[in-house]
């Protein structure tokens, strides 16, 4: 669940958790939310390797979302925060201007789960989509929902992972790592 093949070599998911937030970017208050992605991150055996808090700045986000799929070249970016209706959540406006092509299943399921618990989750505007490579999710800033929501499409996303690869020749079939990964979801 948590490698890709890549050269013929097993190497682990390269994870960037993406933190959108003025205040935890000013230091005014602690990234939880970012902490629950890297942990989880961690327990499917992922290895993190970019880890940033940036402010809800569109054209900072963009370019932060560009590095990492483009310079890091990480095989997912896992957002959390400014997916709402407030004038500073910019998070699903700069990753619709980075991404070449929208996953809105992802983001379909993540809301569609999200109303069983709450009717906020129709305010969601969280985007799901690919930059090259690069596999981005925007996920909400509230810890609990970021739990929620990742566990939504977790069991999809080494698939994803490697279909962007090439390394899937029959998508009727479950794959190896999607398999596991659904043993670890019960």
């Amino acid at each position: 669940m948590g490698t890709l093949s890549r050269g013929g070599k097993e190497v682990k998911k390269q994870v960037a958790v993406l933190t959108v937030s003025d205040r935890s970017a000013r230091g005014e208050r602690e990234d939880r939310s970012g902490k629950v992605i890297a942990e989880i991150a961690c327990s499917a055996g992922w290895e993190v390797a970019a880890y940033r808090i940036v402010p809800d700045e569109k054209e900072v986000i963009k370019a932060e979302l560009i590095r990492l799929a483009e310079e890091e070249q990480v095989d997912l970016v896992l957002t959390t925060g400014g997916t709402g209706v407030a004038p500073q959540d910019l998070t699903p406006d700069a990753t619709l201007e980075v991404i070449t092509k929208e996953i809105p299943g992802m983001a379909e399921a993540m809301r569609r789960e999200s109303l069983k618990k709450t009717p906020h989750a129709m305010l969601s505007r969280a985007v799901c989509g690919l930059r090259g490579r690069t596999l981005i999710i925007n996920l909400p800033g509230n810890p609990r929902a970021v739990q929620e929501c990742l566990e939504v499409v977790l069991p999809a996303i080494p698939h994803a992972l490697e279909l962007l690869r090439g390394e899937v020749s029959d998508c009727g079939a479950l794959s190896p790592s999607a398999e596991e990964n659904n043993r670890f979801k019960q």
